[in-house]
């Protein structure tokens, strides 16, 4: 389970749009519907707030929906993006009329932050892994029309890089006038490619099960100064694995059980979910060789704060201050 009640953590990406979430597995119906399971375990292993991902148009209301499902309790703790992610920038096209498309997604995030719920536009990016779904010139072109809803909206970034550094940088460089903040996340990229995110300011990078992966992963996140970095389970993708690099750092754990055998009181196994973010936090602390994880905790919840929620800096602050 968690380990530290002082530590209050923000999983930043979380695919609650997910089939798996739903029971489904490739199509198939496996058990009933879960969230609020998922929500339960995650909260009282002492998360909290999550970020829900955005990946299109209609996945970003519905990331928006799941996000008001938490508006009845007195401390909010569901939020969103709204956002096109750079393997589905075909839709834009595929609409008919971008500009009405662009007009859609303007008109959502607005009604998200009217509610208090959205958060970041996102996610957004460049992905060279995936061109079968989304051709090179299509995504850097609708990757740069979301630099125009972010400044229209005055909303920080939730992106995406995959094997597109040089593309992607150029583009950031080109928009930083309408760029505030964000986060490059699920970050698994190079030193070079690190070293080159970090010379943006205020671009942070997300780090997950898929970042730690390998041991020139966790020495590729060494190498991120920790007021630069954020956290993230990715859920329902990019656990910790036992083969992953730092799996030895992990102490933290939940009861498993296959989806065959689904028991709401066990995590599905091979299933990411929030709650397996402290997980995250404790391979980052172990690879860096950080002691202190209360204080890494309070750090990494502060950064989130500055980008995400920054109407609360003052408290992260002085909850940094009381660490210190």
């Amino acid at each position: 389970m968690g380990t530290s009640g002082a530590i209050r953590l923000i999983d930043i990406a979380v695919n609650f749009t997910d089939g798996m979430f739903r029971g489904l597995y490739n199509g198939k119906q496996y058990h009933v519907a879960d969230i609020a399971t998922v929500l339960s375990r995650a909260w009282n292993a002492g998360v909290d707030r999550i970020i829900v991902t955005g990946g299109s148009l209609e996945e970003s209301k519905e990331a928006l929906a799941i996000a008001e499902t938490d508006a009845f309790v007195m401390a909010e703790r569901l939020f969103c993006t709204v956002g096109v992610h750079p393997t589905r920038c075909k839709e834009f096209d595929d609409s008919g009329d971008p500009e009405k498309h662009y007009e859609a997604l303007l008109s959502l995030a607005k009604a998200g932050v009217e509610k208090g719920k959205v958060v970041a536009i996102g996610e957004c990016g460049l992905d060279y892994d995936r061109l079968h779904f989304c051709p090179v010139e299509i995504q850097k072109k609708y990757f740069e029309k979301q630099f125009e809803l972010a400044h229209a909206m005055k909303l920080p970034m939730f992106l995406h890089m995959r094997a597109a550094a040089e593309d992607f940088c150029s583009i950031l460089e080109q928009n930083k006038h309408r760029f505030c903040s964000g986060v490059a996340h699920s970050f698994t990229g190079s030193s070079q490619d690190r070293d080159r995110l970090l010379s943006f300011i205020n671009l942070y990078i997300g780090v997950n099960g898929c970042s730690l992966k390998t041991a020139e992963n966790v020495d590729v996140v060494k190498g991120i100064p920790v007021e630069r970095m954020m956290i993230e389970t990715d859920s329902p993708y990019c656990e910790i694995k036992n083969t992953h690099a730092g799996i030895n750092f992990v102490k933290s754990s939940w009861p498993s059980k296959k989806k065959e055998k689904y028991d709401p009181l066990c995590i599905v196994k091979g299933r990411n979910e929030p709650c397996l973010v402290w997980q995250v936090l404790e391979v980052v602390a172990g690879c860096k060789g950080i002691a202190d994880i209360d204080q890494l905790g309070k750090t990494l919840y502060h950064n989130t704060c500055r980008v995400f929620f920054p109407q609360d800096l003052d408290s992260a602050a002085d909850a940094l201050l009381d660490g210190a």
